[in-house]
């Protein structure tokens, strides 16, 4: 696709930190063009370098930073908008847009449990996009990825249950600041600690993957029963969250098969070939102390699950380690790999 048929798109809550990671992203994506970008109506009518309290180490891209920021009302000049929308207000501006006809991708929390709109993770349940065809917003239509800890984990567990079934899991996260938002008001409250408990993340964790993992039967998602279990903690890490899990597997396998399928697992996305899909969606290493965050959190553009430490567990069957980038695979580039899969099929 050259520069003249890119698509459009608007960017929802772009002077907002998931907001800024998809103006990071999308700068000089293959297929998509920044023409819009809608925040607060403090931000509106002002040029983006002037709204927005930057924080990212690379620069304002410059064909973005000139533009006006418009309010998030359904009357940008695009017909796909990328929603970082905080989840207090997201809820009904991205029904508004829907109605309006757009194509809402949105990372907040808002619509993800609605039932005709998919959860998607293009690896995973790329058939769940049926259910677009069940909304009721004429046009319009609203697609949802998983909240930032959720990614990693069914990531990790889906070539599990493929190959060998699973029946429970049991999650501790350790997540990074970035996850919270805006980091530098975190940062005096996480300075030599750790906080125990972020609000809503646990039941996110224990409920999204059995809608991820659900069969689509009728126009609904039928949820998987899978069993999990989840505890939640804020750590001192800029970017990258990481999860000790371990599972109850169905059958009986050893070590070195789990490795195997880890290692052959590829998806749609990868057969595809779309722009930000990682060539191998999970990386595992070796070595006892991988993965660490400042190491492991970019590997493949930071849209790749690293996972290393697995071994037998004396009360499930293993455990091991998991490591994705929050911000990236975990938000922004996650809803555009949602956007990419949905260009590859001709729905946008």
């Amino acid at each position: 696709m050259n520069a003249k048929n890119k698509i459009p798109v608007g960017i929802l809550g772009a002077t907002g930190s998931v907001g800024q990671k998809f103006v990071q992203l999308l700068a000089d994506h293959p297929w998509f063009e920044i023409t819009e970008v809608a925040a607060s109506g403090y931000s509106a009518g002002k040029k983006y370098k002037d709204a927005c309290q930057w924080y990212l180490e690379s620069a304002i891209p410059k064909n973005v930073a000139g533009l006006e920021v418009k309010k998030c009302k359904p009357n940008l000049n695009c017909e796909v908008v990328f929603s970082g929308l905080d989840s207090k207000v997201a809820g009904v501006i991205e029904s508004d847009f829907a109605k309006s006809g757009y194509k809402v991708i949105s990372n907040s929390r808002n619509h993800r449990m609605d039932d005709n709109v998919p959860l998607l993770v293009p690896e995973i349940n790329p058939e769940h996009i049926e259910l677009i065809k069940f909304q009721e917003y004429g046009n319009g239509f609203i697609v949802t990825n998983p909240n930032c800890s959720t990614i990693g984990l069914v990531l990790a567990l889906k070539p599990l249950i493929d190959n060998f079934g699973v029946e429970k899991v049991n999650v501790v996260t350790m997540q990074a600041i970035s996850g919270a938002g805006n980091p530098n008001k975190l940062k005096i409250d996480i300075d030599d600690n750790v906080i125990p408990f972020i609000e809503g993340e646990e039941d996110k964790l224990q409920t999204e993957p059995q809608k991820i993992f659900g069969e689509l039967s009728s126009g609904k998602i039928i949820f998987n029963e899978i069993q999990i279990d989840a505890q939640c903690n804020r750590v001192n890490v800029t970017d990258g969250h990481l999860e000790n899990v371990q599972v109850k597997l169905k059958k009986f396998v050893n070590i070195d098969q789990i490795i195997e399928v880890w290692h052959e697992f590829t998806a749609e996305p990868q057969h595809l070939r779309l722009p930000s899909a990682p060539n191998h969606p999970i990386h595992f290493f070796i070595k006892n102390d991988f993965p660490q965050p400042i190491f492991h959190r970019l590997i493949e553009n930071g849209m790749a699950v690293s996972i290393g430490r697995l071994r037998k567990d004396e009360i499930f069957d293993y455990k091991f380690v998991l490591l994705s980038h929050n911000t990236v695979r975990g938000a922004a580039g996650g809803a555009i790999l949602c956007a990419e899969l949905l260009r590859a099929k001709g729905i946008i």
